[in-house]
């Protein structure tokens, strides 16, 4: 299948026995048809999405008969347009990113305990009966990278730059892995507090402060704010006050390192890239979906993902 403004010429490259490169390189060969089962990616920009490029590859080398489709939606428009999305017979879920993960939790029918203390989500499944399920699968990615690489996450002191819909997921898992300190910061403060309280809430044990990004003194530090998406944005923190010992993670998933792990690194810092977390989430996002699941290995062999190297 080709453009529609070269498949005449592809023909007659082809008739005459010329190679004729594919110019769907790197996208499933597969076509998609009328039983091909849709999952949505819900956000808004949607340049900077990687996640089709790990599912497609996926679905295609096993044979599952599914695609993920980007989707862009503004803040604006969101509300009004998920219940009739879900209308469509050939959608079975969704997944769920900046800025949608906290609003999707009201528009809902039901909703996990990871979504509840989260207060954000970024899975939806439709059930058989139409109803819609919440799901919430960012933190236990993320943690499961940090403790793959060997980083000790009980009794550790844990920073999370950023408390909406990821960084509440994050904050949730490391408190559940056993952190016994955890400081969270928002520029909303209420946003920071709210988490905070949910958190006091579920984890009595748990050390929660807020009000500062300062990374002295953590063991672990993580940016889930979109700073690092855009050229020219500001670092979340002072990366001159990480301590060459910090573990320092990321969700922005634009370039393999962000200028903030590129600091970390020059610090002498550990570090988890963005796309990390994705490997390590898509095979509890496949068992949600009722797809055969996968293994974080098989998912970086398949995957289309490729990052120009500076």
């Amino acid at each position: 299948m080709y453009p529609h403004d070269q498949t005449g010429r592809a023909r007659k490259a082809i008739e005459r026995g010329d190679h004729v490169p594919d110019p769907y390189s790197g996208v499933a060969a597969f076509m998609i048809s009328g039983t091909t089962t849709l999952i949505a990616h819900l956000g808004y920009p949607t340049a900077a999405f990687k996640a089709p490029l790990i599912y497609n590859p996926y679905f295609e080398q096993a044979g599952i008969e599914a695609v993920v489709v980007p989707m862009g939606v503004k803040a604006e428009d969101y509300e009004p347009l998920l219940r009739p999305l879900f209308a469509m017979t050939n959608l079975r879920g969704a997944l769920v990113t900046m800025p949608h993960k906290v609003t999707t939790v009201a528009l809902l029918d039901e909703v996990t305990p990871a979504v509840k203390v989260a207060g954000a989500c970024n899975a939806i499944l439709k059930r058989s009966d139409g109803t819609l399920l919440g799901d919430m699968f960012d933190g236990e990615g993320f943690v499961r990278g940090v403790a793959r690489k060997g980083m000790a996450l009980r009794g550790a002191r844990a920073l999370v730059v950023g408390t909406g819909g990821v960084g509440s997921a994050i904050a949730a898992s490391l408190a559940s892995a056993g952190v016994a300190t955890i400081g969270l910061f928002d520029a909303r403060a209420d946003a920071a507090d709210s988490v905070a309280q949910r958190l006091r809430g579920q984890f009595s044990a748990l050390d929660v402060r807020t009000g500062s990004n300062d990374p002295v003194g953590y063991d672990v530090v993580v940016n889930a704010t979109p700073l690092g998406m855009n050229d020219g944005d500001p670092l979340p923190l002072d990366a001159s006050r990480l301590a060459p010992g910090t573990f320092v993670g990321e969700v922005v998933m634009k370039e393999e390192f962000t200028p903030l792990l590129r600091a970390a690194r020059d610090r002498g810092c550990a570090v988890q890239v963005g796309t990390d977390m994705l490997y390590e989430m898509i095979p509890a996002y496949l068992e949600f979906f009722g797809f055969p699941s996968t293994t974080p290995e098989v998912l970086r062999a398949v995957s289309k993902i490729r990052y120009e190297r500076p």
